[in-house]
């Protein structure tokens, strides 16, 4: 899955389009690198950022959807936490809703049952606004993945296909450093939930601020010095059971997955090669 912001404000300055024809070919450069999904956003959700009014993001969102429908198949998933902001956008063409409240808004379960549309369900403490506030939790893995249980069941009694749905443990999202790594390590936990899941570490700064303590100086704490740290987490994301990886460097990380996937699947009876993604969002 591929990202782009149509924000200002977005942490990581290469995905930022706030120009909807300088998005769109954003967007078809991504795809071109070998993106099976593209997650279009209007909102920035990194840590301290402030909501945005939802014509507002309707305004950026949906002209790029509108534009990219008939130029490409690729899946197109929109990262919105508004359900007006959803509905608008499937009503342009978009696939797939990448909930980063996992259902904050009651009417979203509604509007992506009557899209008959994808959805990633992932975990946040808090907002985007609060979450970093001393995150404290007693057993992270046990809390995400019933948190992320409790989401799934409220998508599913609403209408939301079983099989539409993808859970994403929310890497950053209300998390420390430690959480973080836990939950990475853990991943295999989430599979009890029965549905693929979606990791996004990409260029995130927990790695940054593991680079800084492991060398003792800088080095890596711009989210420019990240890539390799990324793919590093891409590929451990991937042999540890993630089906979809968001990132923003699409054409280097679709070639770590696609290796992590093969080491991880050799010699596995059955198991097909190149099933897992390295563009920004998944296909349910």
């Amino acid at each position: 899955m591929g990202v782009v912001n149509v924000t200002p404000d977005s942490f990581y300055a290469g995905s930022r389009r706030l120009d909807p024809e300088q998005a769109l070919a954003f967007t078809l450069k991504l795809v071109e690198a070998g993106a099976d999904i593209v997650d279009i956003g209007g909102e920035s959700t990194r840590p301290g950022a402030s909501p945005v009014d939802v014509e507002e993001e309707i305004r950026r969102v949906v002209p790029v959807v509108l534009r990219l429908r008939p130029l490409s198949r690729v899946l197109i998933s929109v990262d919105t936490r508004s359900a007006a902001v959803a509905e608008r956008a499937l009503d342009a063409g978009a696939d797939i809703i990448n909930d980063v409240s996992a259902l904050g808004d009651s009417r979203m379960a509604d509007v992506v049952s009557r899209a008959n549309a994808g959805l990633v369900l992932m975990h946040m403490k808090g907002t985007p606004s609060t979450m970093q506030v001393s995150p404290f939790y007693r057993d992270v893995v046990a809390e995400v993945r019933d948190y992320l249980g409790r989401a799934i069941a409220r998508a599913e009694s609403s209408g939301v296909s079983s099989d539409s749905i993808l859970v994403d443990p929310g890497i950053g999202f209300g998390k420390t450093l430690e959480h973080n790594l836990v939950l990475l390590r853990n991943l295999p936990a989430l599979a009890q939930l029965s549905k693929p899941i979606l990791v996004g570490t990409s260029r995130k700064s927990f790695l940054g601020r593991i680079l800084s303590e492991k060398e003792a100086r800088r080095a890596g704490m711009d989210d420019e010095e990240r890539l390799l740290a990324t793919a590093a987490s891409v590929a451990c994301a991937v042999l540890l059971g993630a089906s979809v990886v968001r990132v923003h460097d699409v054409r280097e990380m679709r070639q770590v997955a696609a290796v992590a996937d093969a080491i991880k699947n050799q010699g596995v009876e059955g198991s097909p090669r190149g099933r897992v993604q390295a563009v920004s969002g998944g296909a349910p």
